[in-house]
């Protein structure tokens, strides 16, 4: 496990569990995915624009998948208009298919998916996933099941605009209901919070918008 990872492969002192939930330390850095697809439909881009250049003015740096169009596009050119720092991770084969964002910060090109996916977790202090397809959706449950282990740290954050996560959390809430969710796992109890608006994700992460 790399050791950028907020992760708990060090035995945390009794005192630290006990009163984790009061510790919220600065948001400084945030994983985002995002769908790339150019046909969504276009109200779904307003909010992820104002995401964007809220995350930016709060100095708040934002790692995502690297691609320049769909809701990844819409991100990074709104944060990178207000004067934010936008770095990417993008797989070698996704270079032509989602169009890599040719502004950013920084971009990594890395050889696979996993390598990806990694590298978009190191030094994250939170996950905020945008609506998304079965790409954004497997990133959220894979960052979903390293917090009920405990190996992820950070908060994740859905951005529920337009209520397109209704469904799903109805889902989740039906698996739990049917004990395929325990109800906690060690210290982590909440493992994820939904937001309706961008403001509510600045103030999930402890900021005021």
């Amino acid at each position: 496990m790399s050791a950028g990872l907020i992760i708990s492969s060090e035995i945390m002192p009794a005192d630290l569990q006990n009163n984790e939930h009061k510790l919220k330390p600065l948001v400084d850095r945030v994983t985002v995915y995002a769908a790339s697809s150019t046909v969504i439909p276009t109200h779904f881009h307003a909010p992820v624009r104002q995401l964007g250049a809220l995350l930016a003015q709060s100095g708040i740096k934002i790692v995502y998948g690297g691609g320049g169009t769909g809701l990844m596009g819409s991100l990074a050119d709104a944060a990178l208009e207000s004067g934010g720092e936008v770095f990417g991770v993008i797989p070698e084969f996704l270079m032509r298919r989602e169009v890599a964002h040719s502004s950013l910060t920084d971009l990594q090109v890395v050889t696979d998916m996993r390598i990806r996916k990694e590298r978009m977790l190191l030094d994250s202090k939170a996950v905020i996933t945008l609506p998304g397809g079965v790409g954004t959706m497997e990133e959220l449950f894979e960052v979903i099941t390293l917090k009920r282990l405990g190996i992820y740290r950070g908060e994740i954050i859905l951005l529920n605009s337009g209520k397109y996560y209704d469904k799903l959390l109805d889902f989740l809430s039906h698996a739990g209901e049917q004990r395929f969710i325990a109800p906690q796992v060690g210290y982590v109890t909440d493992c994820w919070q939904v937001a309706d608006s961008p403001e509510q994700v600045l103030g999930l992460l402890g900021y005021q918008a």
